[in-house]
């Protein structure tokens, strides 16, 4: 028997409501960490329920949200009212997570795609401190062409919150038709991108990529080889210019984007847990 998910709304500096999902342990299992779980682009927390409860088994609590412009959260879909909207979030969700834990509890960031650019740069910049980081398939390089890095970088100084198409293909997410069919069926994924919000993944993912060589976070990099939907390219980067004692990477070649929710995720899973018993 797994405990009930929780609901509850955190109020962003800007007066948005952002949307808090909590899969806590069962009362009397010992808890031997907490992940927080950060999404990608056009979907929600949501959709990471089987792996917050694969992580539950494994005896860490999860909590999830929902990014600003994302599931149920405030704000326009695909929207980002200022250029750091994302990393504070996360950094408040981090300082109200802290104040419900012992100290001794190590805290690990998970981030999927928008979601993994987002916690890598977070502990790039040395925002708060972690005990641990998960990168799935992160957007450390976006794939534009250069008409889209002309655009990005025009766009934003014009008008930065004009939303156009986030060019994200379904059929491309999994290999997994359920998968693809019950995403085109979710009314809480959308396909909108604000120019403000697509300058931040084309100038964060270089960002990060820079700091690479200077990496001190615990770092667990899993992502897909054949990748449709961002260019692995830059999670094979990251991956050369890392320490190897600090950063672990996984390269899955025959997935698409979504690596949890392939038609075989059990290697993933595994991989996972391997790192997570290895630290903590």
């Amino acid at each position: 028997m797994t405990a009930e998910s929780r609901l509850s709304t955190f109020v962003a500096t800007d007066g948005d409501n952002v949307m808090i999902q909590d899969w806590p342990l069962e009362p009397g299992v010992p808890l031997r960490g907490v992940v927080i779980v950060v999404h990608g682009l056009g979907e929600h927390a949501g959709r990471y329920e089987h792996v917050a409860r694969q992580l539950n088994e494994w005896g860490f609590a999860v909590r999830g949200y929902d990014q600003c412009g994302h599931g149920e959260s405030g704000g326009p879909r695909g929207s980002l009212p200022t250029d750091t909207r994302l990393l504070d979030d996360l950094a408040d969700i981090i300082d109200s997570t802290r104040l419900r834990m012992s100290k001794q509890t190590p805290l690990i960031l998970l981030g999927h795609s928008m979601g993994g650019l987002v916690v890598g740069r977070f502990v790039s910049l040395g925002i708060r401190v972690v005990e641990g980081l998960i990168m799935s398939s992160p957007a450390l390089d976006a794939g534009m062409s250069a008409f889209q890095k002309v655009l990005v970088s025009l766009l934003p100084k014009i008008a930065p919150n004009l939303r156009v198409g986030n060019g994200v293909k379904p059929q491309f997410i999994s290999h997994d038709p359920a998968v693809v069919a019950a995403y085109r069926a979710d009314p809480m994924v959308h396909d909108r991108i604000s120019a403000r919000l697509a300058r931040f993944i084309a100038d964060a993912g270089p960002q990060t990529l820079a700091l690479a060589a200077q990496w001190k976070v615990p770092t667990l990099l899993m992502y897909a080889g054949d990748d449709r939907l961002l260019n692995p390219q830059g999670s094979r980067n990251f991956a050369a210019a890392a320490p190897k004692g600090v950063v672990t990477s996984v390269c899955f070649d025959p997935l698409y984007h979504e690596i949890f929710n392939e038609l075989d995720a059990a290697p993933v899973f595994a991989e996972l847990r391997r790192w997570l018993d290895a630290r903590f």
